[in-house]
């Protein structure tokens, strides 16, 4: 089982969705819980009948007298558009209730009859705040359904009434950042950075460039420039947003939690594990004295620090942070026990103890996840197939072939109760079992499992694809013990070094291994002229990586 980074909790660390400041005449600024969704009507008045709920946050004495720099046109918008807002905020609670109950249907029922009637007013002209903040929630609700192409088409409509608004418009940073959100989730990067950056700009006009409601555009634009390959503009995104909460929250707040950990995870996967490591030792720290050490927070976050202490090395450090993190949460009962996330956990510190050597610890963690997932899904629910690949793994590893074997036609009865036989996801366990029926002396049906698995990913992937070239390497292993017909074997590993070269590089391990049985075979058919220029390409890697490879 390979050791993997873990990756941070999204409970502990996401920052809260749709969290943005309303600019307000009242002491205090009205921040959307969730936000809503409107039932438009034809002649373009909005109405709803659900309640209304929203949190205040207050203003700090310099966030009041920035106040003051908003038009005064903007106080008028505002106030005329309460009623407004707290329409679109009932909505969307009405969507996501319906979602939440899992009554998809009548959703997508509520939304589909709030664009018909928000695109009846686009057709007669109206293209303004309205219509744009209809949109925005229509497509976020069309977002939680999973329908994308739905999405995609509402914020092309939406991206053009919002391009023609004035800035000084109310909700439209709001919306800005919705867009940037949704245009993130659909990969159209570089549509959701203008999105942010144009939220960002409108923030800093009404608030300054120090104010703490800049924090949520910040954050999509630090996400967006990770995701774009731009690292180092990222990481100088996430330590504004970081500066600014500790000049206007203080050192301790919490709310430095969201941009920390994702400077945190940034700088791990740039390698910087040192810097890493002190972001995450903050939020640890922040948690602690919040609520102390034995609150399920405070588990959360020493459940997050052994991420950093994995990747620089401290192997055992960060299995013992983990333990005592899961220990935490399971002693308050903060997560219940068939919680995905604590699920992941566990998976995770089993690979940890696995990378250690202390392998049955390991299993048992494993063990426990399938046993709850059985107790809560039931008996043979396709839920249990990664738990029992993972302890079928497990068990490979320590040489124990035949618990592996029992475990992996577990998986394959499972699977075949709930998939197509042609599905590509059924060649994993296949080829696992097959490569245990190898270490099993079972050749005859290793080969047969492992040419189902060829014919399966050649019709999901393409015959040239990695995952063939994966089953092909099994398929010629199994062949070459069982004495195939030497030709068939070459080709097939001339075969599947074709898919290296183009899908790894010509200078990969993977390449250099395969050569060195393309070398074997051909020299083994007395074939030396073509032998030669393998034999030397095969020695430059050998160099290359500094390993002694037997020509």
């Amino acid at each position: 089982m390979a050791a993997s980074l873990l990756h941070l909790s999204p409970l502990l660390l996401s920052p809260p969705s749709f969290r943005v400041p309303r600019r307000s005449s009242n002491a205090d600024i009205g921040v959307f819980v969730r936000c809503g969704v409107l039932g438009a009507q034809r002649d373009g008045s909005l109405k709803l009948r659900y309640a209304y709920r929203e949190e205040s946050v207050p203003f700090s004495k310099e966030e009041n007298s920035q106040r003051s720099k908003l038009p005064d046109k903007a106080y008028t918008d505002m106030d005329s558009m309460g009623e407004f807002e707290r329409q679109l905020q009932d909505f969307f609670v009405e969507i996501k209730s319906q979602l939440e109950m899992g009554n998809k249907d009548d959703a997508i029922d509520l939304l589909r009859a709030n664009y018909e009637s928000v695109r009846e007013q686009i057709e007669d002209g109206l293209r303004g705040i309205e219509q744009a903040a209809t949109l925005d929630i229509i497509a976020l609700g069309y977002m939680g359904v999973g329908d994308f192409k739905i999405v995609e088409h509402l914020l092309d409509t939406l991206d053009e009434i919002v391009s023609m608004l004035n800035d000084d418009v109310p909700l439209v940073d709001s919306i800005l950042v919705h867009m940037g959100s949704m245009f993130t989730a659909l990969c159209k990067f570089e549509d959701a950075l203008h999105a942010y950056e144009r939220s960002l700009k409108i923030l800093e006009v009404y608030f300054g460039n120090q104010s703490p409601f800049l924090i949520l555009p910040l954050m999509g634009i630090a996400k967006v420039l990770r995701s774009i390959g731009r690292s180092t503009k990222a990481i100088a995104v996430y330590q504004r947003a970081v500066d600014i909460l500790e000049k206007k929250r203080g050192m301790g707040s919490e709310e430095l939690v969201v941009p920390l950990s994702g400077l945190g995870n940034l700088l791990l996967s740039e390698g910087k594990a040192v810097e890493a490591e002190n972001c995450f030792s903050r939020i640890l720290e922040i948690y602690k004295e919040a609520y102390g050490e034995n609150d399920g927070r405070t588990g959360m976050a020493m459940s997050s620090f052994a991420h950093a202490l994995c990747a620089k090395g401290n192997v055992e450090e960060a299995i013992d942070m983990y333990k005592r993190g899961l220990q935490v949460i399971k002693n308050t009962n903060y997560m219940a026990l068939d919680d995905s996330l604590l699920e992941k956990m566990r998976v995770d510190l089993a690979e940890l103890l696995h990378v250690s050597g202390r392998e049955q610890e390991g299993r048992e963690l494993l063990q426990e996840c399938l046993v709850i997932t059985e107790r809560f899904k039931g008996i043979e629910h396709p839920n249990s197939v990664t738990h029992l690949l993972n302890l079928a793994a497990s068990h490979s590893r320590s040489k124990n072939f035949v618990e592996a074997e029992r475990l992996l036609r577990t998986c394959l009865h499972i699977m075949s109760k709930s998939v197509r036989p042609d599905d590509q996801s059924i060649t994993v366990p296949m080829l696992h079992l097959a490569v245990t029926l190898y270490n099993l002396n079972q050749d005859q049906e290793a080969e047969s499992l492992a040419l189902e698995a060829v014919r399966i990913r050649e019709g999901s992937f393409g015959e040239e694809s990695l995952p063939v070239g994966e089953a092909l390497d099994c398929l010629v292993s199994v062949q070459a013990r069982l004495g195939k017909n030497d030709g068939d074997i070459l080709c097939n590993l001339k075969r599947i070094l074709s898919i290296q070269e183009r899908e790894l590089g010509y200078e990969s391990e993977e390449v250099m291994l395969t050569l060195k049985k393309i070398v074997f075979y051909l020299d083994k058919m007395g074939k030396k002229d073509e032998k030669l220029p393998i034999q030397r390409r095969l020695s430059m890697l050998k160099t290359r990586y500094k390993q002694n490879v037997p020509i």
